[in-house]
């Protein structure tokens, strides 16, 4: 049995505008146990912090630039080993609104205010007044807006099946297909109840075998995926000529960026 080991940087579940992070990222990596602790081993041998757990900010510290280097470089402990689809949130956020109202992307005003209350439509959060507050700021005619009360109402009758924005469906679903069949070994999510699961589970072709949860301080793998995604999504985020390039090499052919 295949097992593929995966942890998420930038993540606020549907919240996507007005969140910290523009970018999210989620890391899969297909180590053993023995190789991601050698890996963690070498880590604290060049890093030599005192922390019990490493994280990406380690390594993008400046003076932590050349252990950067070697943990993205080609020949590198990780390289054909991971893979970070990588989500633009505000994009997420535009292009769903656009397709719930059948309406060019294009014609959406993207502008933050805009996207927030966009955000806030599509949440499943019992919000009301929030299709009423969308067409108010968007600049729309009222052509969407029964469909919108429609969305709503369905999104009502299951907010955990039904939801059109949680990155970590799109990002799951990547995995599983960039390393299948494959079990799925995540660090613990409490975004991912046994519905959302299943949905997951059927629209990866047969290839997810299951989902098992474990805490990131007991196991190595999951480690090394969080510093893969956090790396990754920072240099995405903040280009570093040289870095950026390194980090370009993991992101997922199917991300959703601009």
């Amino acid at each position: 049995m295949r097992f593929v080991y995966c942890d998420e940087s930038g993540y606020e579940g549907e919240k996507l505008i007005d969140s910290t992070k523009p970018l999210f990222a989620h890391a899969s990596v297909l180590m053993s146990h023995a190789d991601a602790a050698a890996l963690l081993a070498s880590l604290r041998s060049r890093v030599k912090s005192p922390a019990t757990s490493y994280r990406a900010g380690h390594l993008l510290r400046e003076k932590h630039r050349p252990t950067l280097r070697w943990f993205l470089s080609p020949d590198g402990p990780v390289a054909g080993l991971g893979s970070v689809f990588l989500l633009d949130k505000a994009h997420w956020v535009a292009t769903r609104t656009a397709s719930l109202l059948d309406i060019p992307v294009e014609s959406l005003d993207h502008s933050p205010y805009v996207l927030a209350a966009a955000n806030d439509m599509l949440r499943g959060k019992d919000q009301p007044g929030v299709v009423d507050e969308f067409f108010r700021v968007s600049g729309l005619d009222d052509a969407g807006r029964e469909r919108a009360e429609l969305f709503r109402e369905w999104l009502a009758t299951d907010r955990v099946a039904n939801s059109v924005l949680d990155p970590l469906m799109p990002a799951l679903i990547s995995a599983v297909k960039r390393w299948g069949p494959a079990t799925v070994v995540h660090d613990r999510q409490i975004m991912l109840p046994e519905r959302r699961v299943e949905l997951i589970r059927e629209q990866c072709d047969g290839l997810m075998t299951g989902l098992r949860f474990v805490a990131i301080e007991d196991c190595p793998q999951i480690q090394v995926a969080d510093m893969l995604a956090g790396t990754v999504r920072a240099l995405s985020e903040r280009p570093d000529d040289e870095m950026s390039a390194l980090a370009a090499r993991f992101v997922a052919a199917d991300s959703f960026l601009v």
